[in-house]
């Protein structure tokens, strides 16, 4: 039986998110460390890991790019700080988009396939959203991943969460997919080594996402309800 690592997105893949909290723990953050009273609302952030937000906002309002660099781990800190304090507001402004739900849950059900988080998300925002929204219960135990506190670039991201799976489940992977909804998805799953599969449950069409395959083998699904289809995708029954 071949084993399968699928490893997901999560805003604008598993949830729609106005993401308020988040949001606003990136304003807490750069007031605290540097008195700038700013949002991230003044660049385009969509498919960015957190850190590389922080940094990219900080630098759009005047920090210079080396101090604001300087100061990520303080940043990321204060911006976890924030959304702990905070997590009774975690779920407004989110929601498990159709599909996931069930088919996380046929995922959880194959022995054979390891379930993983791939998201600029910082680790501990990203386990609050999930448990939050009860769906992170569907995530193979130990949970892991690969998330904005560990690297700035999404595509080393994708390498993390593979070479947590092999450490933590032993053996040979036959099969790794990354999903979501971005253009820096696709980008990442191929510089990662994983299959591309895209929804277009975000910003992005169909053939945006496509576009962004250098190698072509992307592939493109509306949204996650065709459970069959994703399993057929494996190559796992459904």
């Amino acid at each position: 039986m071949k084993r399968i690592l699928v490893t997901f997105d999560i805003d604008g893949t598993l949830i729609k998110s106005s993401g308020l909290l988040h949001r606003q723990a990136f304003s807490h953050a750069f007031l605290q460390v540097f008195n700038v009273k700013g949002s991230i609302d003044a660049i385009k952030y969509h498919g960015q890991t957190d850190p590389a937000i922080i940094v990219k906002t900080l630098v759009h309002y005047g920090i210079p790019y080396e101090l604001a660099n300087g100061k990520l781990s303080i940043l990321k800190s204060s911006m976890v700080d924030y959304v702990k304090s905070h997590a009774e507001d975690i779920v407004k402004g989110l929601e498990v988009l159709p599909g996931v739900e069930t088919l996380l849950q046929r995922l959880s059900s194959q022995k054979n396939v390891i379930i993983g988080l791939v998201t600029g998300n910082l680790e501990e925002i990203a386990w609050m959203k999930m448990e939050a929204l009860g769906i992170k219960k569907y995530f193979t135990v130990p949970n892991f991943g690969g998330f904005g506190s560990d690297h700035m670039v999404r595509g080393h991201l994708v390498r993390i969460a593979a070479e947590r799976a092999e450490n933590l489940f032993p053996g040979n992977l036959d099969l790794r997919v990354h999903v979501g909804d971005t253009l820096s998805d696709i980008e990442a799953a191929e510089f990662g080594g994983a299959l591309p599969v895209g929804v277009c449950t975000g910003i992005f069409t169909a053939d945006e996402l496509k576009g962004a395959s250098n190698g072509g083998n992307a592939l493109i699904l509306p949204d996650l309800c065709d459970t069959r289809r994703f399993m057929a995708m494996l190559a796992v029954d459904d």
